[in-house]
């Protein structure tokens, strides 16, 4: 990798879900509003970094089960694509389970869960490191199950005198979730101004 003073080649790699669900607790949105591209290249400009590359990375629902949130996921898919934006998505998992009710009743409930994005935007960050592809990462999210990739682009990082940094993006108020970084990672807590002005006013909802 041709180690270069500025700019710094970067890559942003957005958790859409995770960065929905912190949006939400700090900001009170209550649909993914936030424009992918324009995030990334507004963190990207306060650390002078060269956005090399936007990744989007969620799950959605199948369409027979919940076709609103389908439609609507796949508007945004087709719309990030002509963006540039690489979007990796994952159908979510379904699993019932039996829940036990007061005087020895039971019933059953559908969980929903998003699995193997964390495991694919961890691969996707490390491969894409040993690849050269970047020198700094931008992790969308709060997710602490990425810190195990994080620390092996540190160690690979260092043995290499590579310079690389990787920053967590996250947004940031007095109502927030969570202030933590993922561990290891330079954090750029975001506060409402900087999250408003990077708004998606398009509508995705389907209709028909």
């Amino acid at each position: 990798m041709q180690h270069r003073d500025k700019p710094r080649r970067a890559i942003s790699f957005i958790d859409g879900q995770n960065l929905f669900r912190h949006a939400k607790s700090a900001f009170g949105y209550h649909h993914p509003n936030f424009d992918p591209l324009k995030l990334a290249n507004a963190v990207c400009r306060d650390l002078g970094l060269d956005q090399h590359m936007v990744r989007f990375y969620t799950g959605f629902p199948r369409k027979d089960i919940d076709p609103f949130w389908h439609g609507y996921w796949s508007n945004r898919f087709r719309a990030m694509s002509r963006s540039s934006i690489h979007v990796i998505k994952r159908r979510l998992s379904y699993q019932t389970q039996r829940i036990n009710l007061a005087g020895g009743q039971t019933t059953e409930s559908t969980v929903v869960r998003e699995k193997g994005i964390d495991v694919r935007i961890s691969l996707d960050v490390f491969k894409m490191l040993v690849n050269g592809e970047y020198d700094a990462a931008i992790i969308f999210s709060q997710d602490q199950d990425l810190a195990e990739a994080v620390a092996d682009v540190r160690e690979y990082s260092e043995r290499l005198s590579l310079g690389i940094r990787v920053y967590s993006a996250f947004p940031s108020s007095s109502t927030a979730s969570s202030t933590w970084k993922i561990r290891g990672t330079i954090p750029f807590p975001m506060d409402r101004a900087f999250y408003d002005a990077c708004i998606d006013h398009s509508d995705y909802r389907p209709f028909g």
